[in-house]
């Protein structure tokens, strides 16, 4: 099968590891990925922040990046992906855009949900010993509905023990431009997502998110604690 690879922002600037394994990982599943160069920013900052219409040439221009052809397209980042899912929503007041939104969006998918529902694997091959907590990011689980899809990946993870935790799809307060706007706040929530992390002394924290896996590893980072941070493609690229 042949995919898009949508890097986003993150992976470009500041996890560019995460976005070598998922290419990596698609060719190793058998996809051919291609890599539209015109692709830039979704906008998703702006965008949480309210200001539609001055990220509306950002959209468009992520629009017309994907209609290079009619192939799915992946992305290592559930935040982005939900941000392009409600392109046609802020872009209702121009038809012709939504329209194309709204094929964009169609096509769009995060990664774990491409692989587990489009390719009908769950696993991958990969081994990692250890004891080990996932964090199910908002965006995942409540924007997009991808609850199932990650889990069921590291289950098949050889020698890798998942661990529950208390209030485990309680907000890292991340949450974008809100853990600057609000944060004291955020930095309570992080700190008590961190809390339950810890109680169960997991070797490391897996999330599906990048912004969410800066934030909790922040912490992590600033309280000392041994627990090594990995986004899931890092998880299923050992071997």
């Amino acid at each position: 099968m042949k995919v898009n690879f949508f890097v986003t922002c993150l992976c470009d600037t500041v996890k560019a590891e995460v976005a070598k394994k998922t290419v990596m990982l698609l060719e190793q599943l058998g996809c051919e990925v291609i890599f539209p160069e015109q692709q830039g920013c979704c906008g998703q900052p702006s965008l949480n922040s309210g200001y539609i219409e001055s990220s509306k040439p950002a959209m468009k221009n992520l629009i017309k990046a994907f209609e290079c052809n009619d192939l799915p397209i992946v992305t290592p980042a559930g935040s982005c992906a939900a941000s392009i899912k409600r392109y046609p929503e802020y872009l209702a007041d121009e038809p012709e855009w939504a329209e194309r939104a709204q094929h964009v969006a169609d096509r769009l998918f995060e990664l774990t949900q491409f692989i587990v529902n489009q390719l009908g694997t769950v696993n991958v091959g990969a081994r990692l010993e250890g004891r080990a907590v996932y964090h199910p990011s908002c965006s995942l689980i409540r924007k997009l509905n991808v609850r199932e899809e990650p889990l069921a990946l590291l289950a098949n993870v050889e020698g890798l023990e998942m661990l529950p935790i208390e209030n485990q799809e309680t907000c890292c307060g991340f949450g974008g431009t809100f853990s600057v706007k609000m944060a004291d706040i955020s930095a309570e929530m992080v700190k008590e997502k961190v809390h339950h992390i810890s109680a169960v002394e997991p070797d490391y924290l897996i999330g599906a998110d990048i912004s969410c896996l800066v934030n909790i590893g922040g912490r992590i980072s600033r309280e000392g604690k041994p627990i090594k941070v990995l986004h899931i493609v890092d998880v299923l690229m050992s071997r």
